[in-house]
C-alpha cells in the first residue's frame, strides 16, 4: 500500500495562553499543501523500517511512523501483521510544515485500511493526538480552524487552488520548544474563523504569526526571505508554524526567484 503524506502551512498563528499541562493554547488555520513524502507498507516477517531521501534524525523508535505502528499493535493485539515500512523523505524536517506529524497520521490511516479495522476519522484523530498535537489535522487533511493545542478543529471553507504557493525552506533549524519560550501569550487580534470572508490581498494587514517577531530577531534571513517574496509579487507571505519555512501565495503560475534556498513550488 502506497500513500503520499503531505505537509501543511499555518494561515495566521496566535498563541493565546499557557496551560497547566505545559502546552500552550493557540489559534490558527491549518491548510494542506501538496508537497509530499512517500510512505509504503508491505507484508514482512519481523517488521522493519527503511528510510531514503532527506536524512531523518533520531532512532526508529522515536519516529512517529513507528510509534503509530506500535500504537495500533498495542490497541489491536494479533490484528496488525508484521510490516516492512518504507519512507522516502521530501518534506524538510523542523521547518514548520508538519511533515513528521503527517507521516504518523498517514500511517494510522494506512494500517486502518490495510487491516480493515473500520476505525472512524474521529477515532483515528483521537489516536493521532497521542503522537503529537497537530497529527489529528492530517487525519482530516482539509482546511481547519484549530484551537487548544491544535487538536480542537472545525472545518473552514477556504480554497487556494486558484493561486500558486511557494515554500522557501532555508537551512535554519528552529526549536519549537525554544520558540514558545520567546512568546508572550495574548488574545488573538483577528478571528481566523472569518479568514475565508477576507479578500486575500487584505490578509497582509489583518493576520499574522506570533512567532515571526522573536524568530526573525534571531534569524534575520527569514525576515529577508519574507520581504523578497513580497517584492517579487506575493499576495501574502508568512512563516509557517514556528519556522523556519516561509511561504508566499502568488497569482496562478507565478513564483519568486529563490536564489540558493530550498524552494518548493505548488503551481
Amino acid at each position: 500500500m502506497l500513500r503520499f503524506p503531505n505537509c501543511k502551512i499555518n494561515l495566521g498563528l496566535y498563541v493565546t495562553g499557557r496551560r497547566e499541562d505545559g502546552y500552550h493554547d493557540l489559534e490558527t488555520v491549518f491548510y494542506p499543501v501538496s508537497l509530499c513524502d512517500v510512505l509504503e507498507i508491505v507484508p514482512g516477517t519481523t517488521g522493519n523500517m527503511q528510510l531514503s531521501g532527506i536524512d531523518v534524525a533520531g532512532s526508529r523508535e522515536d519516529n512517529l511512523i513507528w510509534k503509530a505502528y506500535e500504537l495500533l499493535q498495542k490497541e489491536f493485539p494479533g490484528k496488525i501483521p508484521a510490516l516492512n515500512i518504507y519512507l522516502h523523505k521530501v518534506i524538510p524536517m523542523g521547518a514548520g510544515l508538519g511533515g513528521g506529524s503527517a507521516n504518523g497520521a498517514f500511517m494510522l490511516s494506512m494500517i486502518n485500511d490495510y487491516c480493515s479495522l473500520g476505525l472512524s476519522k474521529q477515532v483515528l484523530a483521537d489516536m493521532a493526538l497521542q503522537l503529537g498535537s497537530d497529527c489529528p489535522f492530517f487525519i482530516y487533511n482539509t482546511p481547519q480552524f484549530a484551537t487548544g493545542r491544535g487538536e480542537q478543529m472545525q472545518p473552514i471553507a477556504l480554497d487556494l487552488s486558484k493561486y500558486s504557493i511557494q515554500l522557501i525552506c532555508p537551512q535554519v533549524h528552529i526549536s519549537t520548544g525554544s520558540a514558545f519560550k520567546m512568546i508572550h501569550p495574548k488574545a488573538a487580534p483577528f478571528d481566523l474563523r472569518k479568514l475565508n470572508e477576507l479578500p486575500l490581498p487584505e490578509w497582509r494587514d489583518h493576520i499574522s504569526n506570533d512567532f515571526e517577531i522573536p524568530v526573525f530577531q534571531q534569524h534575520p534571513v527569514l525576515a529577508q526571505i519574507k520581504e523578497q517574496l513580497y517584492e517579487q509579487g506575493a499576495i501574502y507571505a508568512a512563516m509557517s508554524g514556528s519556522g523556519s519555512t516561509v511561504f508566499g501565495i502568488f497569482e496562478k503560475h507565478k513564483q519568486a526567484i529563490a536564489g540558493n534556498e530550498n524552494s518548493f513550488y505548488i503551481p
